[in-house]
């Protein structure tokens, strides 16, 4: 039987997170981690589907959904930062053992917290999320030159488009062979935390910060050969974004990998929710201990 969602507020560090939970409290806890420029929406329906045998978690960062904005003044929006606030958050609920569902800013989000925590986790779940060079190509290309020269506003305003309404549908839809099954809700709804005063500006931060992320791929790729997680991959096979050369990169590290792709796109969930739950279920029934 499902479990009804609840909606919640929590201070983390001064910041008002907004989180949603389903589930035994007493069950395996999956933390659910968004991608840019999504929330904690995306995983509205897996979080139904999974809430018979599971506990969810899914947070919005900071800038992101109904989680609180700080002013760029006074709050770091990085990716270190993000990990600390998820860290902060499981730790006020007392969750101490845990699977990761990484996704997009999610894997460099978990992938810190893993590599910090390799005790803490049960599972590893990656859909389109990247800890490979492998994985960042030609869509990458503007990232890496705005990497190099922070000031350079060709980089700055090609990066720019992707937040705005065609940039966002785009995201949503490339890749999808049958984009009629794709909400427009999703990017209406990112919308909204979009146009908050500030948060263009937010989102080429957390752009130009993504560059903190390749030089920690061999501290995170070490973490895979150490620490053997079992991890799934449920890639969307026709993600520009996140190609499936980075999810085949996985395999160079990863003894204990089960391995899915689908004909979807970057945000796989819309088109092939159904499908990625069951497999998520069948995994988690046999690598996590009820």
């Amino acid at each position: 039987m499902k479990n009804q969602t609840s909606y919640h507020f929590i201070d983390i560090n001064g910041v008002n997170i907004f989180y949603r939970e389903a589930g035994p409290k007493d069950a395996p806890t999956l933390v659910l981690l968004h991608g840019y420029p999504a929330s904690s929406f995306m995983f509205r329906n897996l979080i139904n589907q999974l809430s018979d045998k599971y506990h969810l978690i899914a947070a919005d960062y900071p800038g992101y959904g109904r989680s609180e904005q700080p002013p760029i003044a006074e709050f770091e929006y990085t990716f270190d930062n993000y990990s600390i606030i998820i860290e902060e958050l499981l730790s006020k609920l007392n969750i101490t053992k845990y699977s990761l569902y990484l996704m997009d800013y999610g894997a460099p989000v978990g992938w810190r917290i893993a590599s910090k925590h390799p005790e803490r986790i049960d599972t590893l779940i990656v859909q389109n999320g990247c800890a490979y060079e492998e994985g960042l190509e030609t869509f990458w290309d503007p990232f890496k030159v705005y990497w190099a020269d922070h000031n350079n506003k060709e980089a700055e305003h090609t990066l720019s488009t992707f937040h705005n309404p065609d940039g966002l549908k785009w995201q949503y839809t490339h890749g999808v062979p049958d984009p009629s099954v794709i909400s427009p809700d999703n990017w209406e709804i990112d919308l909204r935390h979009l146009e908050r005063p500030e948060n263009g500006q937010i989102q080429l931060d957390m752009f130009y910060d993504y560059g903190t992320n390749p030089p920690k791929y061999p501290e995170w790729q070490q973490y895979f050969r150490d620490h053997n997680p079992e991890m799934l991959i449920v890639y969307g096979k026709n993600d520009y974004i996140f190609p499936v050369s980075g999810a085949e990169a996985y395999k160079k590290d990863v003894k204990n990998l089960e391995y899915h792709l689908f004909d979807a796109g970057h945000f796989a969930l819309e088109s092939h929710g159904d499908e990625i739950a069951e497999t998520i279920k069948d995994f988690l029934d046999r690598k996590v201990k009820q």
